[in-house]
């Protein structure tokens, strides 16, 4: 959500409604309600780790010519994803559940085959692309201009880069201790503090910038498998803040003690787009892919899967292709 170009964020500037209602200690995406709760007008989600949406004819027969052959003859897409990050994707009661396997779920429906998620490390998520074990990535991955080219955060050439299937955009915010005992508002009042974070995000590359930045004072990066591990480390006093996507700071902020664990600090960042990240010689399947997710957000499946997580705030009106900077 995964989470995750890397964000200059020498000043969280950018102001959002879900992280001002959130800084104000009512943490909602939407401004009302609780986020665990579904909307009862939202399609379920079927989409779960060994198993995706249910493959369906109709509507879907026009969408399915456009894919590959390998994928009409399976009727399976292989989807990697790290479920550590709602309300993006996470695990309950064995199932991968959240925002985009409901997304998986609707697209498999247009296109008339299953979405099968399948849980691993964000920072193996683009190798599983090109290893073969994943036809595409949905995990609130930041569509990039270096992960389009396949650039570490140094600019180096490291691999061949993917293509990205843009379907939401998500600013960036600040995740801290409930009370803010250091008093941060900006990643400027990091400087000469301990930070925690996912590694291999988008957020890990922030924080080695603003810890150059920092000059003299320095910034200590501690960077984790999970974003999980990040926010343990917060709420321990081990680390004063993790850098998060705005809704899943929220998120956080609002569930995790039922609220007594953290809050939002500070305003959100520039926005940037989550893509659905797919390899550069697939564009037959990205191509298929884009047209079924115009076509979820033209019927309406698209805005009321986001209504049913509290998410409507980073809703787009109509995909792109590597639109990230």
């Amino acid at each position: 959500m995964t989470a995750r170009t890397t964000r200059r964020t020498t000043a969280l500037s950018r102001l959002s409604a879900v992280a001002a209602v959130a800084v104000a200690g009512t943490l909602v995406l939407t401004g009302c309600g609780d986020q665990t709760k579904k909307d009862d007008t939202a399609p379920p989600s079927s989409s779960a780790a060994g198993a995706g949406s249910s493959a369906t004819s109709g509507a879907a027969d026009s969408l399915f010519s456009k894919l590959p052959q390998k994928y009409q003859d399976s009727k399976v897409i292989q989807v990697g994803t790290d479920a550590s990050y709602a309300p993006m994707e996470q695990t309950e009661d064995g199932k991968i559940v959240g925002i985009d396997p409901d997304l998986g779920a609707a697209l498999g429906e247009k296109l008339g085959v299953t979405f099968k998620f399948t849980n691993g490390k964000f920072d193996g998520l683009i190798t599983s692309l090109q290893t073969g074990r994943s036809d595409i990535v949905m995990s609130a991955m930041s569509d990039t201009k270096a992960r389009q080219g396949g650039l570490d955060d140094k600019g180096k050439k490291i691999g061949t880069g993917v293509d990205f299937v843009d379907y939401y955009n998500s600013g960036s915010s600040l995740l801290v201790a409930k009370g803010n005992p250091k008093g941060v508002k900006t990643l400027d009042d990091l400087c000469g503090q301990t930070v925690a974070v996912q590694r291999g995000t988008i957020y890990e590359d922030a924080f080695k910038k603003q810890k150059t930045a920092c000059g003299s004072k320095g910034l200590t990066i501690q960077a984790f498998d999970t974003d999980a591990e990040a926010q343990t480390r917060v709420k321990a006093g081990g680390a004063v803040a993790d850098l998060n996507d705005t809704p899943v700071a929220a998120y956080i902020a609002q569930t995790s003690g039922k609220g007594a664990d953290f809050e939002v600090a500070g305003a959100p960042s520039d926005a940037g787009p989550f893509g659905i990240a797919v390899s550069k010689d697939a564009t037959q399947l990205r191509d298929a892919l884009k047209a079924a997710l115009d076509a979820i957000i033209a019927d309406g499946t698209y805005t009321k899967i986001l209504q049913k997580w509290n998410a409507t705030t980073g809703a787009i009106t109509a995909s792109a292709i590597n639109g990230g900077s």
